[in-house]
């Protein structure tokens, strides 16, 4: 998978990040997309507001939501 910059985030994806939340859990899922990204845990639910630039600067790994049909 691509990092950083240049990367296709949407609402509902999956991000790992390089640092762990303090329940453990690397991956954040995607709850708003712009200027600042409204991210979800998902090891316990906690949301933050966090800047695309470290978004973008700190993800290691994401993975694309699968579509429903």
């Amino acid at each position: 998978m691509k990092r950083g910059r240049g990367m296709d985030y949407e609402v509902g994806d999956i991000v790992k990040l390089k640092k762990k939340h303090p329940c453990g859990s690397f991956d954040w899922e995607i709850l708003r997309v712009g200027a600042d990204f409204r991210l979800k845990c998902t090891g316990c639910g906690h949301q933050i507001m966090i800047a695309r630039r470290q978004v973008e600067k700190s993800t290691k790994e994401l993975s694309k939501r699968q579509q429903e049909q």
